[in-house]
């Protein structure tokens, strides 16, 4: 059986805020920027979203993406691309999940697909830089 041509990276984390609270830090600019990177953000399916941060080697320190789903406060979902004309060309698909949990928590589900088979040095390096609290 051959492996599949595309992987996932799957990180679940409870944590005590109601849906709405986890909502606005994955979509609102100066939050999202508090713990992710600067951003040009807006919840708008078709908004062009550019993340920036200072360059590493191999990396521009831009992420260029399309909002492609915005479904408040339960799921939102965006390319994600690594913000180069001509390096690795990955474009993977970022979707967050909020489910309400017991005590008024939420039970979020970051899924990020799209990346080549196992072990490839995208995988690795975008699966690293989930901030901690993630990952």
């Amino acid at each position: 059986m051959s492996a599949p041509l595309h992987r996932s990276l799957l990180l679940e984390r409870r944590l005590p805020h109601p849906p709405e609270r986890v909502w606005r830090a994955l979509t609102e600019r100066r939050l999202l920027a508090d713990w992710l990177m600067a951003n040009d953000f807006r919840a708008e399916v078709g908004h062009r979203v550019t993340f920036r941060a200072a360059p590493l080697p191999g990396w521009s320190g831009q992420v260029n993406c399309e909002v492609l789903a915005v479904e408040p406060p339960r799921r939102l979902a965006y390319r994600w691309g690594d913000g180069t004309e001509s390096a690795s060309g990955l474009t993977t698909l970022v979707t967050w999940t909020l489910i309400p949990g017991g005590g008024g928590g939420t039970l979020l589900r970051l899924e990020q697909s799209g990346f080549p088979p196992a072990g490839s040095l995208a995988e690795r390096r975008l699966g690293a830089h989930w901030p901690p609290a993630l990952a």
